[in-house]
């Protein structure tokens, strides 16, 4: 392992009995994710309202005491949507990545963390972050579905 290389990649997938543009639409209202995600107490964009939703746009995302910016870096209508998320020790960095793939029945939803560590503690810190990844990857994923199918989740 070399520095300054992802040490995870955690990736979750989820069947979401929705059409691709329907879920688009939900994870395109970039400000709105508090709206569906239990684990976000309050959301915004911190982007003009008049740029257009896109690459650089950002929001704030309140999550207990803990502030994150979340700025888009890949946004692929209406399959992509990328973001990097700020608001951790300079010395670890986030990105999160949802993809959608639509079936006959229903739309795999990935979601997929890469985690890269600054310094040597790398294999360290993914034992420890991974855990916690999982947990909060699996709780977005659900959070989405719930807003999409209704009580059926």
């Amino acid at each position: 392992m070399r520095l300054n290389e992802p040490v995870a990649e955690i990736r979750r997938t989820r069947a979401v009995a929705a059409e691709p543009q329907a879920i688009w639409n939900v994870l395109a209202d970039f400000g709105a994710i508090s709206g569906w995600s239990d684990k976000v107490d309050h959301s915004c964009l911190l982007s003009p309202k008049a740029q257009d939703l896109g690459v650089s746009t950002t929001r704030r995302v309140q999550v207990g005491r803990n502030t994150l910016v979340e700025r888009i870096t890949e946004f692929d209508p209406p399959s992509t949507l990328a973001y990097d998320v700020e608001g951790f020790p300079r010395w670890l960095r986030v990105n999160n990545r949802w993809t959608l793939t639509p079936s006959a029945s229903a739309t795999a939803v990935s979601l997929v963390s890469t985690i890269t560590v600054a310094g040597p503690l790398g294999r360290i810190v993914e034992g420890v972050v991974t855990p916690a990844c999982v947990k909060t990857l699996d709780g977005l994923l659900t959070g989405l579905a719930r807003k999409l199918e209704g009580h059926r989740v």
